[in-house]
């Protein structure tokens, strides 16, 4: 026995099917809408926090700022420091003051490492916790004469 209607005519039955693709285009643009704007709703909550006192901000201290030539001649925020002696009695001064200063150290490309150990030496034994060195980011590319491996452009003769 065969399935089908008792009409064995070629008319075209009725579909009994949903067509779900426009369904599934409208639903997937509803989901592309909520997730876009699911981040914009806020909900507040209204509370009555207390109140607390914030604490006093830190006293942030001072900085001393030493400078070595390439001489070797020492300055202790600008103004000549006659020896390391005196350069001594000061960073003990400044050991002593509350909040103990921060030291920062400029020293000129020339200057020996021996004079700078020198200072540094002396900060420490005179208790400076914080030491700095102060560098200038635009002397990188200068050329200082010095081979550092990198082409210079200039003609050396190999």
């Amino acid at each position: 026995m065969a399935f089908g209607g008792l009409d064995s005519g070629n008319h075209p039955q009725p579909m009994a099917e949903i067509n779900t693709t426009p369904l599934v285009d409208v639903m997937l643009v509803l989901l592309v809408i909520f997730i876009i704007t699911a981040p914009l709703l806020t909900h507040a909550i209204r509370l009555d926090l207390p109140v607390a006192p914030a604490p006093a901000a830190a006293e942030k201290p001072e900085t001393v700022t030493l400078s070595i030539d390439a001489s070797g001649a020492l300055f202790w925020n600008d103004q000549p420091v006659t020896g390391i002696e005196a350069l001594g009695e000061r960073l003990r001064q400044a050991a002593a003051a509350q909040p103990q200063p921060e030291l920062h150290l400029r020293a000129d490309r020339e200057t020996r490492y021996q004079r700078i150990a020198e200072v540094m030496a002396s900060a420490q034994q005179a208790g400076i916790a914080k030491l700095g060195f102060v560098t200038d980011p635009r002397d990188l590319g200068r050329d200082t004469g010095r081979d550092t491996g990198r082409d210079t452009g200039r003609d050396t003769g190999r």
